[in-house]
């Protein structure tokens, strides 16, 4: 692929924690990157796990994240944007500072816009940009919905999963009518699943009756090969790249592709 961009920006996004968010931005940013496209990746999770996961950085060491980039007007994209050892695949990294920005942002004028600001002039520079939220529905998840084009929802496949997406649909049909008309749920992605238990099969079913087509196909097992990937600092798609988690991933990198209104060009 010679030609990139412009971006189209989606959110990873779930108030509740631990289904799968950063392990879901980490390798579908890498499977999507192997088939041609530019990537980059925002950690805008102030415990800055996508940042671990990603580059074996320590985000305590970092001098400059999003967070300086949202707050300070003379750092740019450029100046916090780190490579990857994956190709076509580059970071925004993130630490604890960004914790403060949601009291700070407050202030603001169009605070909920400093995210689609910062990103503004990269956004020709990348095929898509993947937002990993922190598990919460304040400020900085707004400044995410605000910045998408589309929002892609991880559910544990498990039953206290379901209990907060009533919540998470109302917030994003706010962002919808107050801030950003143009963003839609991309889709629901069952993640952690154990296909031995009927429970699993149950939430699973559940999710595919609420959310029909708009639940992805591909649905992400639970495998001890992610907690070993993000050790190693590393995408599945690298650690171990014939694992059935690898090629979960390719499958869903696939099925978002091609439900984007312009992908432009075939997997």
């Amino acid at each position: 692929m010679d030609s990139h961009g412009p971006a189209r920006i989606v959110a990873l996004c779930n108030q509740k924690g631990g289904v799968g968010k950063t392990t879901t931005t980490i390798n579908l940013g890498a499977a999507i990157a192997e088939y041609g496209r530019r990537v980059l990746l925002v950690d805008f999770d102030p415990q800055g796990a996508l940042s671990v996961g990603l580059g074996r950085l320590d985000p305590r060491e970092l001098d400059l994240t999003v967070y300086n980039l949202l707050m300070q007007r003379d750092v740019t994209v450029e100046d916090v944007l780190i490579k990857t050892d994956v190709d076509g695949l580059d970071l925004i990294p993130s630490n604890i500072d960004l914790s403060a920005a949601e009291v700070q942002l407050v202030g603001e004028v169009a605070r909920e816009h400093m995210l689609s600001r910062a990103l503004r002039p990269v956004i020709d520079d990348y095929d898509v940009v993947l937002i990993d939220c922190q598990p919460s529905l304040g400020l900085l998840t707004v400044n995410a919905l605000t910045a998408a084009d589309g929002v892609i929802v991880p559910l544990e496949c498990e039953f206290f999963a379901l209990r907060g997406v009533a919540l998470l649909m109302d917030t994003i049909q706010k962002v919808q009518e107050r801030l950003n008309e143009r963003l839609v749920i991309d889709g629901f992605l069952g993640t952690m699943y154990d296909p031995r238990t009927l429970h699993a099969r149950e939430v699973l079913a559940t999710i595919i009756d609420g959310f029909g087509d708009k639940v992805y196909g591909t649905v992400i097992n639970r495998t001890v090969r992610f907690p070993d990937a993000t050790v190693a600092g590393e995408p599945i798609t690298r650690f171990d790249s014939s694992s059935a988690g690898a090629n979960a991933y390719r499958e869903l990198a696939k099925e978002v592709l091609a439900r984007w209104p312009i992908s432009g060009h075939d997997v």
